[in-house]
């Protein structure tokens, strides 16, 4: 135990210490919600007011929806991506021999594994919690109508797509063994997995094979379940306006709270458990494959 909080402990440093790898995470968020909030806020404020048409609705009440819509889709996408970006110290161990050393003394392979995994969660951790919080600031600025337990569902729903990267990564870059090719994946993870999650567009708006494939990928429940989470507040708010039923599904609809499959909506609880499976499924996967190469 003390070699895996001692490897943990060196992986965390390391990775906070590398000025590139960690700017270049911490920056993700702030440059995904500078670019929300210029180019996408207009054409989610837009849609939403097409939802609601003749339906009279506070303007705050709407800045509100688009916010709640934007802090989500930047926290789905930052706790897979600034996950991914953690990991890489693994794959630059292996790159530059620096692993070679850490075997040279009697260090188990379980715990070198480990580690890696417990800095990688604790780095993403750290990073998402604070993202959260600057949103949550953003959310207070713009209008704020989110009870305490919908913050306590949001730092649930981080943590478990934190858990989601960090598994997901793990098993990725287990093959990884240069920059190159770290390069090249960060720059797919950065530039595909916003869409395949439907952070970037609402998967409503893409074709229906599409939709099916998306629904097969976990990534894309944890972002319902954020948005459910970040609008709470604001579809109670418009029940106490009187807004029409109607109007209000629309609206789940249109931004994801709400997926169908088979024409059955999908509950929380199932999404819960569609991604704490894949988390179990990968972590069994990561440690198959730290199994089979020990073997090796």
């Amino acid at each position: 135990m003390s070699t895996v909080l001692y490897l943990t402990a060196r992986n965390t440093k390391l990775f906070f210490k590398d000025k590139g790898m960690f700017f270049t995470s911490l920056i993700t968020p702030a440059i995904l919600l500078v670019l929300y909030t210029t180019f996408l806020g207009r054409i989610y404020k837009q849609s939403a007011q097409a939802v609601l048409q003749a339906i009279p609705v506070a303007e705050q009440l709407i800045d509100s929806f688009v916010a709640g819509q934007l802090i989500s889709s930047i926290l789905a996408v930052s706790c897979v991506t600034v996950a991914f970006s953690s990991n890489f110290l693994m794959v630059q161990d292996r790159a530059n021999g620096t692993l070679g050393d850490i075997t040279i003394a009697p260090v188990r392979p379980s715990a070198l594994a480990t580690g890696y995994y417990l800095a990688t969660l604790l780095s993403t951790l750290i990073i998402c919690l604070v993202s959260l919080v600057v949103c949550l600031g953003y959310m207070g600025l713009v209008g704020w109508y989110m009870s305490p337990s919908d913050i306590v569902l949001l730092v649930a729903d981080v943590c478990l797509l934190a858990l989601f990267g960090t598994a997901l990564s793990s098993v990725i870059n287990f093959f990884l063994r240069t920059q190159g090719q770290i390069s090249a994946l960060s720059a797919i993870i950065s530039a595909g997995y916003g869409f395949i999650c439907g952070a970037y567009m609402p998967i409503s708006q893409f074709t229906t094979g599409l939709q099916k494939f998306v629904k097969l990928l976990p990534g894309t429940y944890g972002t319902a379940l954020l948005r459910s989470h970040a609008l709470g507040g604001v579809f109670a708010q418009m029940e106490q306006d009187q807004v029409p039923q109607a109007a209000i599904a629309a609206l789940k609809d249109m931004v994801d709270c709400n997926l169908y499959i088979n024409g059955s909506a999908v509950s929380a609880s199932t999404m819960y458990t569609i991604l704490g499976t894949a988390v179990v499924a990968l972590l069994a996967g990561y440690i198959l494959l730290n199994m089979a190469k020990r073997k090796r």
